[in-house]
């Protein structure tokens, strides 16, 4: 899928936008909706298995960290109501 950078001229707001062969009108700032915009270098993505593996991995820790703040939060929550 083609998403583009852009910066608007006008509010200096950056933003992406998917850009679809069909779409026939001028992109617009999603904050101003100025088309006075100026198309960003963008940085290749690159996708291997491990890019993907790593990616998986930092979701899995913070899925970890979040469920281990739960429980913190659940348990400090059961003593304060019981005490």
């Amino acid at each position: 899928m083609p998403i583009f950078e852009y910066a608007c001229r006008d509010c200096h707001h950056e933003f992406e936008l998917l850009v679809l062969p069909k779409d026939t009108t001028a992109p617009a700032c999603p904050a101003c909706q100025s088309t006075s915009l100026e198309k960003q270098l963008s940085l290749a993505s690159v996708s291997s298995d491990g890019t993907r593996q790593r990616t998986l991995g930092l979701a899995r820790k913070d899925a970890k960290k979040i469920q281990r703040d739960k429980a913190h939060a659940e348990h400090e929550a059961y003593h304060h109501h019981h005490h």
